[in-house]
């Protein structure tokens, strides 16, 4: 076990599969948060008017998003890193670190705009409420703050894609 730990193309797969769980760990709390918020807002909404279920069901699962971002990065880090195949790639430390990197825009765009994304979901209720043909509406503005999660996944595929060796 020594000999694996001194061997510095551990370390270098070590940092990528920490981008990896950076990556999941991170969006996935955000759109946790995010859907809880909206879920907590919808179910206000439909003890009052059932009939809006399905409105306040799509706003709710709108911040879910971040998290399969989050994880479509770790996918893609541990498929080029031999993890998923069980061929791990020899990586050097700065590889290594690299992609570790490249988990971390996706990681951090995904947990604030889970969360925000989440308010305004939750907000974009109240407005239906008040006149369901808001809908339209009430999915733009939430819809805005997904453009910063979708920033960070492509950020980070864009790392994970320039990578020497790794593509």
């Amino acid at each position: 076990m020594d000999e694996v730990v001194t061997n510095p193309s551990f370390w270098g797969l070590a940092l990528a599969i920490a981008g990896a769980a950076f990556a999941v760990a991170f969006a996935g709390a955000g759109s946790s948060i995010g859907v809880g918020t909206a879920g907590q807002a919808g179910a206000g909404v439909t003890a009052e008017k059932p009939e809006l279920f399905g409105k306040v069901l799509i706003l709710e699962a709108l911040p879910a998003t971040q998290g399969i971002y989050g994880f479509l990065i770790a996918f893609l880090i541990l498929m080029f890193t031999g993890v998923l195949g069980g061929n791990f790639e020899e990586l050097t430390l700065a590889q290594g670190a690299l992609v570790g990197f490249a988990g971390i825009p996706v990681g951090l765009a995904g947990y604030f705009s889970g969360i925000h994304q989440g308010r305004v979901s939750a907000a974009g209720m109240g407005l239906i409420a008040k006149n369901a043909a808001d809908m339209g509406k009430a999915m733009v503005l939430s819809a805005m703050v997904e453009t910063y999660a979708v920033l960070g996944f492509l950020v980070s595929a864009l790392i994970v894609f320039a990578i020497p060796s790794l593509a």
